[in-house]
Order: structure tokens, then C-alpha cells, then sequence
């Protein structure tokens, strides 16, 4: 599978050209080895994964995309690669290489053109928006992580016990079911600080009467889970009540509408329809979802701009929200899985208002 992907990167190179990939995701992608360093580079008919000393001798069992070479002069060796292929023309990430990057590119390999041109960008992106079956396997077992900690943690939750403390045992308990470790930084919010969309969990202590938003997803081999769910403690006021509702239409009716061909704004604006349909225009101020993967952000994304059309096997979030400021938030995320003829939610824990 990932020599599938060397393949089809070196079907777009030229017999003079080469592609350098330095960052993590793509490095991970190409090789399917982790780890913080590291250089691919792809020829048209060759490929490299240059690793210094630290990951060596495990790159070596691991990597069959490409020749596994320890590294110490990278510049020198790389050098070295492109000559013996008879490059000219060097691809970089263009997405992810810093100015500084480039310069020191430029001086370092002065023999070839380093490219501007951000073709292996976009080429690499759309691989990576269609997720294979083993891909989604491991998605979806991220995704049972998840679940699984939102049944443990919905029995924990109690006034007097503080955003932080919540959110720690969230991430310890993923981690002892086989997290290798979170998605990103979870997000554990109450009260007024639910109106916070990446509100960051604080020592506030959960009152009765609070909403609790958590955001928060597991990885597996390297791929991603991502939800949120929307918690009330002792009760909720009619409005309270009223904001969950409208946002769980929103949700339900945007899954309904995910389907290939679609053009990713025209699912947000189901959504968003929805909520300044029932008097919060101006409250949903974030975009829709976003493809989830080796990164918990990738693209395509649904949002106001986004023209992107949907493709089976693409796997999205759908994450509406209502926050009203300073007062309560909600949000309620799933991910969903295109298929053929529309999508498959891949998420397992229940949506209905749970008041603990």
C-alpha cells in the first residue's frame, strides 16, 4: 500500500526531477515510520528515507518504500542522490517549508533548481483525502478508544470537580486502553466557558446547571480520532434545552446531505441554515469539519469557502455549534465515512441530551 504511494508520486516526476519531503506527515505517510526526523526523497525511479543513527536500525525493519539510508551530512548525501539520478529540478513542500528553509535549500544544493511550484502539495494532499481500508480500520479503532472513554468519563463528572481534573482523566484512561496518545490537546469546558469554541480547561469547578463540552479523540498507528459531545449537569433552563436541539438538527440533517459529488460550502450551509434559521446567525463562527487523518486538521474542509467536491473514502468531521457569549456553548462532533452512495457515521457514542 505505501509503495502505492511512492509509485504515484514518481508517475508525476520527471526523469530530471525529484520530490524532498521533510515534513512529519508526509514523511510518516510515505514510509509509514515514525518518527521526528528524517528526509524522503523520490526520484523517478528511486526513493530514499534518510534517517540519522536514533532510528536506524528500526527504519530498517520497517520501511520497504524506499532505500533506508543512515544519515549524518544530509545536505552532502542528498547532494550526492540527485546526481547520481541525474536530477535537475528539486520539489519541495512548499505548504510546510519556511523561507528560512528554502534559503539554506537553495545555498546547500546549488546545483539544482529548488521548485517553487507547489504541484506535490496539491498531488499529496488528494492522496491522502482518500483513506484506504486499512486507513479507516485504524480510524475507526481510534474511534472506539474515544467512545469508550466518553462512557467511562460521563460517570465522573460531578459538581465541585474542576475542568482540568476532567480532562486528565480523560487522557490517562485513552492511554491505558492503547491510545499512543491524544489527538491533540483536549478541550474541557463548563459553564460560561463552554461559549469558548477551543476554550482551554481550566481549574473552574463544574456547577450544577453547566454545560461540559469535551473535544477530544484517540490515535492508532499513527491515525486519528476526533469528537465532541455536550454534557449537562443537574438540569438545563429552555434555553439551554432549545440551543442543544437546534444544534443537534444541524448535525443530523449536514450527515444526511455528505455524499461524493457534493461540494463541501453546500454541506455547511446545511448546517448553518439551520441555526440562523432558528435566531443564532452570528453564533456559529467556526466551519463545519474538516478531513481527519495522520493530522487531526487535513482537507478537504466544510466550511463557507470550501469548493472542494467530495470523494468516496474521504473521512470528514461534522461539528455544528451555538455559542453564546458568556454565557453557554454547545457543540456536537462526529466523523463520517464517504461512501459510494453517501456516508457511514463512524462514531458510537450516543447524541441525545445526557443530563448527569
Amino acid at each position: 500500500m505505501i509503495k502505492e504511494r511512492i509509485a504515484n508520486v514518481q508517475s508525476a516526476l520527471e526523469n530530471s526531477e525529484a520530490l524532498l519531503v521533510t515534513s512529519h506527515s508526509n514523511r510518516f505517510y510515505l514510509t509509514g515510520f515514525e518518527s521526528s526526523a528524517g528526509k524522503v526523497l523520490v526520484t523517478k525511479e528511486n526513493s530514499y528515507f534518510l534517517i540519522d543513527f536514533r532510528y536506524f536500525e528500526k527504519a530498517k525493519s520497517v520501511v520497504d518504500s524506499c532505500a533506508v539510508l543512515l544519515s549524518n551530512r544530509v545536505a552532502n548525501e542528498i547532494d550526492e542522490l540527485l546526481k547520481k539520478n541525474g536530477v535537475k529540478t528539486v520539489f519541495v513542500e512548499t505548504y510546510s517549508t519556511s523561507v528560512d528553509e528554502f534559503a539554506n535549500l537553495t545555498k546547500q544544493l546549488s546545483s539544482f533548481e529548488i521548485s517553487k511550484d507547489n504541484r506535490f502539495d496539491v498531488l499529496l494532499e488528494d492522496m491522502r483525502s482518500v483513506k484506504s481500508e486499512a486507513e479507516l480500520e485504524l480510524i475507526k479503532k481510534a474511534q472506539v478508544i474515544t467512545d469508550d472513554t466518553f462512557s467511562y468519563i460521563i460517570d465522573r463528572i460531578e459538581p465541585g470537580r474542576s475542568e482540568i481534573d476532567v480532562m486528565l482523566d480523560m487522557e490517562f484512561y485513552m492511554r491505558k486502553l492503547g491510545s499512543q496518545g491524544v489527538s491533540f490537546d483536549f478541550i474541557v469546558v463548563s459553564g460560561k466557558n463552554s461559549s469558548l469554541p477551543h476554550g482551554v480547561p481550566s481549574h473552574k469547578l463544574i456547577e450544577d446547571g453547566d454545560f461540559v463540552t469535551m473535544d477530544f479523540g484517540a490515535v492508532v498507528d499513527g491515525y486519528r480520532s476526533d469528537m465532541t459531545r455536550t454534557v449537562a449537569v443537574g438540569g438545563v433552563s429552555d434555553e439551554q434545552l432549545r440551543v442543544y436541539e437546534t444544534v443537534l438538527k444541524s448535525q443530523i440533517e449536514a450527515i444526511k446531505a455528505v455524499k461524493p459529488g457534493m461540494v463541501c460550502k453546500d454541506i455547511d450551509k446545511v448546517a448553518r441554515d439551520i441555526i440562523n434559521g432558528a435566531g443564532y446567525e452570528g453564533c456559529f463562527g467556526h466551519g463545519l469539519g474538516h478531513s481527519v487523518g495522520i493530522e487531526i486538521h487535513e482537507n478537504p474542509c466544510f466550511n463557507t469557502r470550501c469548493e472542494t467536491v467530495l470523494k468516496k473514502g474521504t473521512v470528514m468531521t461534522v461539528e455544528p455549534g451555538i455559542y453564546l457569549e458568556n454565557k453557554f456553548g454547545v457543540r456536537i462532533e462526529d466523523m463520517v465515512y464517504v461512501t459510494e452512495n453517501g456516508c457511514i457515521d463512524i462514531t458510537g457514542s450516543d447524541k441525545k441530551l445526557i443530563i448527569l
